[in-house]
């Protein structure tokens, strides 16, 4: 399975309209390759150069599992956000406090329609437990 991005490529450079220094909405991203058995997908995108330990900005759930992009500044129909780490159901975008950051986004291929019961604190467990495949696409970003 593999995660691309029109707006950057793999450990490049973020532009900062998907960061807190522009509009701070979610690049596009695409998926293919994905397990025919997939019933739904999982994202998040974490930043584990945060001062405090990895730094949760986004997590999506029950994607469809016909998606195969999320267009900018949306997600699809049908999908649910979760608490990020800013304590909102929402994209935060890039904002390290100094230097380069690396901002992974992971995309699951699940065996399950919907994830129940679901936070931030065991999104993780319960994404792994139900994971088929996955992809991650890595950005970098530094403000200026």
């Amino acid at each position: 399975m593999k995660l691309l991005s029109e707006d950057f490529k793999e450990n490049e450079a973020i532009p900062s309209r998907f960061t807190c220094d522009g509009e701070d909405i979610c690049p596009q991203l695409r998926w293919e390759g994905v397990p025919e058995e997939t019933r739904s997908y999982a994202l998040s995108m974490t930043d584990p150069d945060a001062p405090g330990g990895t730094f949760i900005h986004w997590l999506v759930r029950d994607i469809p599992k016909d998606a195969r992009s999320i267009e900018r500044g949306t997600f699809p129909t049908g999908a649910k956000q979760v608490k990020n780490d800013s304590g909102k159901e929402r994209y935060g975008g890039p904002c390290p406090p100094s230097g380069t950051h690396r901002y992974y986004f992971t995309l699951h291929a699940l065996d399950i329609d919907h994830l129940r019961d679901i936070n931030r604190e065991n999104f993780f467990k319960l994404v792994d437990e139900h994971t088929l495949a996955k992809a991650e696409l890595m950005g970098t970003y530094r403000r200026k």
